[in-house]
């Protein structure tokens, strides 16, 4: 489930944070603990991306459905 805290990172935010936890993954040196502590962060953080890019597509595609309403109803191509 997602955090309060979570829900009110930009898009901008949370990708970075998700940067920092693959690269602190990759890096190694981490106990289980530590690592599964992370993954689960990263998961998280990735929902939010994904929520942020969903709603980027959403208001694309309404705001290209809007104009091509107002193209058709202009009458023009």
């Amino acid at each position: 489930m997602t955090s309060k805290v979570d829900e009110a990172l930009g898009y901008e935010q949370a990708r970075d944070e998700l940067i920092d936890v693959v690269r602190r993954l990759e890096a190694g040196g981490t106990t289980l603990e530590e690592s599964l502590a992370l993954w689960e962060r990263g998961e998280e953080l990735a929902k939010v991306c994904r929520r942020w890019l969903d709603g980027a597509r959403a208001r694309l595609d309404a705001a290209l459905a809007e104009g091509e309403t107002a193209e058709d109803e202009d009458g023009s191509e």
